[in-house]
């Protein structure tokens, strides 16, 4: 049996885990962090995409969105902006989890709003970098 292919995409900014506001986001990279994830879920084959480009994560969302077993996408700021990437998630077949490391229903008030929500199977916010453990557990056991 083959193994199941989840795609991790992160959105911008979150190339500076480990540096950028660590009071918020910790002091872990996520290079880190993905490591222990493959080594804690070696029966699944994990990869990992970072864009700092709305059009980028389309086009990866586009690639990999009818191959793929499952994707967990942090969309960054774009959750609160992007139309193009919730049509685009729409548009494919491969479920998709939206995880923000962050509660942003506890952060500035435009950060509120998720334009992704509504089309993802399973949105997991507030739980630091354990949510993409979480959201991969989720999308493995549907």
């Amino acid at each position: 049996m083959a193994k199941r292919k989840i795609l991790i995409i992160n959105g911008p900014n979150l190339n500076l885990l480990g540096i950028r506001e660590p009071e918020i986001y910790g002091n872990q990279t996520f290079e880190e962090y993905f490591a222990a994830l493959k080594k804690n879920h070696a029966n699944i084959e994990l990869e990992y995409y970072q864009s700092n480009h709305e059009g980028s994560i389309i086009d990866k969302l586009h690639e990999v969105g009818f191959s793929h077993d499952g994707i967990i996408l942090n969309a960054g700021g774009y959750t609160h902006t992007s139309i193009a990437i919730a049509d685009a998630i729409k548009g494919i077949e491969t479920p998709v989890a939206e995880v923000h490391i962050s509660n942003i229903y506890e952060r500035e008030p435009f950060r509120h709003h998720s334009y992704i929500k509504s089309v993802c199977v399973k949105s997991i916010v507030g739980k630091g970098l354990i949510g993409y453990d979480e959201a991969i557990k989720f999308l493995f056991e549907n």
